[in-house]
């Protein structure tokens, strides 16, 4: 039986950055052909960095992904790296029309991929099974494919899929059984939700069953906007066990040595399962001479779901901020939990010297605030200072008289005009430090707390920062480290602290009932009876669903953050801001 290296690289990307991501090719290539890897692979759309939105639409962009793949391919061989077939992702141009996405003429954009070997563009194919959920807006984009790609390398025959091909039923799962592949490769950007691993690996699992050959699904890593990408790639036989698995939000080459199937003598041929018509490409016909193989494979350790969200969490904070250019980054430090957990994520991502926090105390705020923020900044060693808003408070109130929410809302604005004003100043970007719960019911200040560039923890209800903080602690002290979160901040009652003993709870419901009547109607979808007959009070569904359908324009307006959720704020839950359906 033919045997077979391969290098599945799941690295970052950054969208746009065609130099920067071809640079990374080169050098991860290298890496796998110093281990004597004969066949070499990137994630999907590895050249352009993933999703490319609106970019797909510049026919500029199109030209230079276009171009760049081309002197990729003879960069390659220039550098000696020609002889090993590489497999990547880029942005290209239909040259057919397709009857699948009408109005969409040749030379619309495609989500596609490439084989690269001995300086040229030897096989491209585009996607052919295309997303339009969720996230996901491909056909707004793109031209599905209509082929079966199939690479023989050292005479294995190698299909080729990318990412939404695995998601969906036929298309190139079954074709690559008819045509009788020994492999089947595809590559993926597909974005990291919370239990995603546990269903990737199961579908991962069936289509390799179904294919009738072994699988090797390879994923990115890293973030871009509110997504990140958490790796784990994972390669099964044809019948679905685990050879190799990748770590999770780790940059890394996962090296395997493979026995597969023989080629037939005759390369497959005309078209196959769904229409596709088989392109085959030979590039060696001839097995290698049998070696001892050096990468047997194995998986890398799993993380909890704690670790896994705090590590989605962390890799959004600093894919954010360092692909904007920037280096630090400044918060409001009240005392409370939710600023807590901010600026420790924020401290595992940059470094806490990168991490600057303001306390600003109002006549309102308790001693044990400013002494909270004090010892936060003590335990993690990030920047702090206290800028008191009551004197700017007063000015405004001699100017105009503000009474009630008015008044409230008026010193959370303060803050936030105080945290941009710095951040104008000194160069770092705002973190609004907001969670899922707030945002849901409009529990925040247009202006004042939702302020800034990015929110680390917008996808996490209430319930869910507890967790993470109390997590985050004890994992410190396992290690022998100081738990980095105030115990005070997480066991007093949560408070903005704008009127005299105020509590959260006073405007809103206990937040583990309000969690869970928001996970039904915002992550679920479902309608005010269904949620009452899972067991819910009426009186409570009917206040919280107000609650959220009146904050929609609240929500418009917060910045981007991380999504770890299968229904996070902003492109995942598209509603109308004017919206007279309250069920």
């Amino acid at each position: 039986m033919p045997q077979l290296r391969i290098a599945l690289n799941q690295i970052d990307a950054t969208v746009g950055d065609l130099s920067a991501n071809s640079e990374a090719v080169l050098r991860w290539t290298r890496h796998g052909v110093e281990r004597g890897a004969h066949l070499v692979a990137f994630p999907e759309m590895m050249l352009t960095g993933y999703p490319v939105e609106d970019l797909a639409l510049r026919s500029s962009f199109v030209s230079a992904s276009r171009a760049a793949l081309g002197e990729l391919a003879a960069r390659l061989a220039g550098e000696g790296l020609g002889e090993v077939p590489v497999v990547l992702g880029y942005l290209d141009r239909s040259t057919e029309e397709t009857r699948v996405n009408a109005g969409l003429p040749p030379g619309s954009p495609s989500n596609a991929g490439a084989v690269l070997h001995r300086g040229e563009v030897v096989l491209t194919f585009a996607k052919h099974h295309l997303p339009n959920y969720g996230v996901f807006d491909e056909f707004r984009y793109f031209v599905p494919g209509a082929t079966l790609p199939v690479v023989r390398v050292h005479g294995v025959d190698v299909a080729l899929a990318i990412c939404e091909d695995l998601w969906q039923d036929g298309g190139r799962v079954p074709a690559a059984r008819s045509a009788g592949a020994g492999l089947l490769l595809a590559i993926n950007a597909s974005p990291y939700e919370v239990h995603k691993d546990d269903t990737r690996l199961e579908l991962v699992r069936r289509r390799a069953r179904e294919a009738g050959c072994a699988l090797a699904y390879l994923a990115m890593v890293g973030g871009q906007d509110e997504l990140v990408f958490d790796g784990d790639s994972i390669v099964v036989d044809r019948e679905g066990a685990v050879l190799a698995r990748g770590p999770q939000f780790t940059a890394e080459s996962l090296l395997l040595d493979l026995r597969l199937p023989a080629a037939a003598p005759l390369p497959p041929s005309g078209r196959v399962d769904d229409g596709l018509r088989v392109d085959h490409v030979t590039l060696s016909a001839d097995p290698l001479p049998p070696y001892a193989p050096e990468y047997p494979g194995g998986e890398a350790e799993r993380l909890d779901d704690a670790e896994e969200m705090y590590g989605a969490l962390v890799t959004g904070v600093r894919a954010y901020t360092r692909k904007n250019g920037f280096r630090s980054v400044l918060l409001g430090v009240s005392g409370g939990i939710d600023s807590a957990l901010c600026a420790v994520i924020a401290c595992d991502a940059l470094g806490p010297e990168n991490v600057y926090g303001i306390s600003m105390p109002s006549r309102y705020s308790s001693e044990h605030s400013m002494s909270d923020a004090a010892e936060l900044a003590r335990r993690t060693g990030l920047n702090l200072r206290t800028v008191p808003v009551g004197p700017m408070f007063d000015a405004y109130m001699s100017a105009v008289e503000l009474t009630g929410l008015a008044e409230e809302n008026l010193q959370s604005r303060l803050r936030g005009t105080l945290l941009m004003a710095v951040s104008n100043q000194e160069g770092h970007i705002v973190l609004a430090p907001g969670n899922k719960s707030e945002l849901a019911v409009g529990y925040s200040t247009l202006y004042g707390d939702s302020v800034g560039a990015y929110a680390p923890i917008k996808d996490v209800y209430k319930s869910g920062v507890y967790r993470l903080a109390r997590w985050r602690n004890e994992i410190a002290a396992r290690r022998g480290e100081t738990p980095p979160i105030p115990e005070n901040s997480i066991a007093k009652p949560p408070s903005a602290e704008l009127r005299p003993g105020q509590v959260d709870t006073d405007s809103l419901p206990d937040y583990d009932q309000l969690d869970a009547v928001l996970e039904l109607y915002v992550d679920r979808d479902r309608g005010r009876a269904e949620i009452v007959a899972a067991g819910f009070p009426d009186e409570l569904v009917g206040r919280v669903l107000r609650m959220v359908d009146s904050a929609e324009y609240k929500r418009r307006q917060y910045p981007p953050g991380t999504k770890i959720s299968p229904k996070g704020f902003g492109k995942d839950r598209r509603l109308p801001i004017t919206n007279g359906w309250r069920e």
